[in-house]
């Protein structure tokens, strides 16, 4: 019978690795009455500080912009260490960038929330991330050779 290990999956810390958020435009932003256009990226890091464990770290950045002028700039870095074992080396980037942003994301989410609403702008939802599709349009494009056209 083969020696087979069993995965296992712990979360051990939860925590903010940096924040920041910056109006340029205030007090001026707060007396126009144009809505500014929103732009939010997202991304995904990961580190092994130690053969057990794993740091996951999934910035998302909210850029609020009124014409060329930057109303707000909030950006987030909200980490996880994880302790991981067990699990095939093959499947390890799923975990790492489907399985961990999937337990941060509600953090990172509340945080920018807080930060936005004491900024003093209206409430800043994040919807939903699915990771699983944002993992395998990554794989995708690794995938096409450099200077492929679609």
């Amino acid at each position: 019978m083969a020696d087979e290990q069993q995965a296992n999956f712990n979360l051990k810390k939860i925590y903010i690795k940096d924040a920041s958020f910056e109006s340029p435009m205030s007090p001026q932003s707060f007396l126009q009455q144009q809505t500014p256009e929103v732009d939010i990226q997202l991304d995904i890091s990961h580190s092994q500080p130690d053969e057990a464990h794993y740091e996951v770290v999934l910035t998302i950045t909210v850029t609020a912009k009124s014409e060329e002028n930057t109303v707000f700039l909030c950006e987030v870095q909200q980490a996880g260490l994880f302790q991981i074992a067990g699990v095939p080396e093959q499947e390890m980037p799923m975990v790492l960038e489907i399985a961990c942003p999937n337990i941060l994301l509600p953090y990172v989410r509340q945080t920018i929330d807080d930060l936005v609403g004491k900024g003093g702008f209206p409430q800043m939802l994040i919807h939903p991330v699915n990771f699983e599709g944002l993992f395998q349009q990554k794989a995708l494009a690794s995938q096409k050779p450099e200077g492929a056209v679609n």
